[in-house]
């Protein structure tokens, strides 16, 4: 398989590169285990390893889950989205 086609494949969402922007922008800095942890509180399981995939765009976003990721980021769904 070409190099483009992989990366094309691999690439499971947009909104990766801009959860983990987000991360670090909290003061303190947000690790993924306390993402994950936050996520939990709002009734969406994603543990440590899924968000570090979801960061490498190696895993799918569901919409609720954008959602919660926006409002425990303190981001828009739209910067998200990189608007």
């Amino acid at each position: 398989m070409k190099s483009s086609n992989r990366q094309r494949v691999q690439q499971r969402n947009i909104i990766g590169r801009r959860v983990r922007q987000a991360r670090f922008a909290q003061s303190p800095p947000c690790s993924q285990e306390d993402l994950a942890g936050r996520l939990a509180v709002h009734g969406i399981v994603m543990d440590r390893s899924a968000v570090a995939r979801l960061e490498l765009e190696q895993r799918y976003a569901m919409d609720f889950e954008v959602l919660a990721l926006a409002k425990v980021l303190n981001v828009s769904v739209g910067w998200l989205y990189g608007e």
